[in-house]
């Protein structure tokens, strides 16, 4: 992609971006409200007015039709040059009376117009008779008109209210109106981005560090993070993913190149002895059996490397389900089997309940590797393999301890600190079968277990190595923990 490829890709980014469709919608959202509440208010307004116009008028209308019908009265009685008339002008109304025969005797101000209408009005015996005109222009303004009998035909009075001024003051309440609601929506949009760029600061954070991460592939990026919300939760457990992800790829490279330091004895052994092969008719037969046994031991030792790699990737990988295990009955199972494999006496004692949630695949692993390796080193086998599962009732809340217990040459204290590392082989232990992987997987199990492994001189002569799983991790005991 192009220089104006990627331009144009991170202009499409921006205006599709999480802050401009926050401030959009909440300035839409906002927009809608207003003008929906803008509408509603001004028509609620203008009908008010309106109808109290229209109320007002009405009654001045009432007020001269019961005067006329109650007293006999006459022009003169209305003429707004008589001290004294009978008919109260409100505001914005305007008043003009006719004579008998529908002419002007006193002119309103603006005067009104005459119709045809308004002469027989005028002429009407009846006092009260009404004619009403709606929408009269009267200059440049428009009115409502009623004409009101004095009955006899002695003429009429005319009442008109200013309907135009009503109007103009409805528009500039509509045009009020207008300016504030895009005022609204102007300072909605604004509040919205503001707010949007609040919100999404964070996520841009966030976001940053994730693409950082895919384009340089270094897990090590520091996530900053803030706040207890959503956001900040979300902060948190990427900055916890990544920090995984950086343990489980040191761990990996760590693996790789232990395992890349420990398969190099063995393979360059194979190939001398290979190459040995080639002069095999030369040799003497003695020399022949000792090839062919180191041959054997070597594939073998090889073979038991590879499966412990495989074994120690594969308890890494956490993929087996944890269920609900009792580890007296798992030891059990252990204890028949290396039975029947070396032929040891091997005893087993428990106490407590000593189930657990767990993997049962992962826990017979480290429970075996810990009877093969005391086998291992307890040469002589005077004297049995003790395995002791202690439940939680006497080893912790929630916690289940496994030792064995061998009565081999003991482990010393420089290395006690060292024995659950990858690969490590106490000096006097080099010379035997193994690779040290054994116990590097029971630390694995019993951390993967919420728990931790220990190891320490037993009295008497011998070694205690063993692991918690459950409740809180455990230190080594005596200083022997790792």
């Amino acid at each position: 992609m192009g220089r104006l490829g990627r331009l144009s890709a991170r202009r499409r980014a921006r205006l599709v971006s999480l802050r401009t469709t926050f401030a959009v919608s909440f300035a839409a959202v906002t927009a809608a409200v207003t003008v929906l509440v803008g509408i509603l208010s001004y028509s609620a307004a203008a009908r008010l007015v309106r109808v109290d116009q229209q109320s007002v008028f009405d009654e001045v209308v009432q007020d001269l039709r019961d005067e006329v019908r109650q007293h006999r009265m006459t022009p003169d009685d209305f003429s707004s040059s008589a001290p004294g008339h009978d008919l109260v002008r409100p505001a914005r109304t305007d008043v003009q009376v006719l004579g008998f025969d529908g002419g002007v005797v006193d002119p309103g101000s603006p005067g009104l117009p005459v119709t045809a209408g308004d002469r027989r009005i005028a002429a009407e015996a009846s006092a009260g008779r009404l004619a009403e005109h709606r929408d009269v222009d009267v200059g440049s303004d428009v009115y409502r008109v009623a004409t009101v009998s004095l009955g006899g035909g002695r003429g009429a009075v005319q009442v008109a209210q200013e309907f135009s001024d009503t109007e103009d003051l409805l528009r500039a309440l509509q045009q009020r109106t207008l300016v504030l609601m895009i005022a609204v929506v102007v300072a909605a949009g604004l509040v919205g981005w503001w707010l949007a760029r609040r919100i999404t600061r964070r996520l841009i954070v966030l976001t940053s560090a994730a693409e950082d991460v895919a384009r340089t592939r270094r897990l090590g990026i520091e996530v900053p993070v803030t706040g207890y919300d959503e956001v900040g939760r979300l902060g948190r457990a990427f900055d916890h993913m990544l920090g995984r992800l950086a343990q489980s790829e040191e761990d990996q490279r760590r693996l790789v190149q232990d395992a890349g330091h420990e398969l190099r004895t063995p393979l360059t052994s194979l190939r001398t002895n290979i190459s040995l092969l080639r002069r095999i008719d030369e040799l003497p037969p003695a020399t022949r059996e000792d090839l062919v046994v180191d041959l054997t031991q070597e594939a073998r030792e090889l073979t038991d490397l590879v499966n412990e790699l495989v074994d120690l990737a594969a308890g890494q990988s956490d993929t087996e389900p944890p269920q609900r295990v009792d580890l007296a009955d798992l030891a059990e199972e252990v204890a028949g089997l290396a039975r029947r494999r070396t032929g040891r006496e091997i005893v087993l004692s428990t106490s407590g309940d000593t189930t657990t949630d767990g993997r049962p695949g992962m826990l017979t692993r480290a429970v075996s590797n810990l009877v093969e390796n005391a086998a291992k080193f307890d040469r002589e086998g005077g004297l049995p393999i003790e395995i002791v599962v202690t439940g939680a009732a006497v080893s912790g809340p929630g916690a289940v301890r496994v030792e064995v217990l061998d009565r081999g040459p003991g482990i010393g204290e420089a290395d006690l600190m060292r024995i659950f590392d990858r690969f490590y082989r106490a000096a006097d232990a080099r010379s035997l079968p193994g690779s040290g992987l054994g116990l590097s997987i029971v630390r694995e199990v019993a951390l993967v277990h919420g728990g931790a492994p220990f190891a320490f001189r037993r009295e008497g002569g011998g070694t205690v190595i063993g692991f918690t799983v459950g409740g809180e991790p455990e230190e080594g005991a005596r200083g022997g923990g790792v």
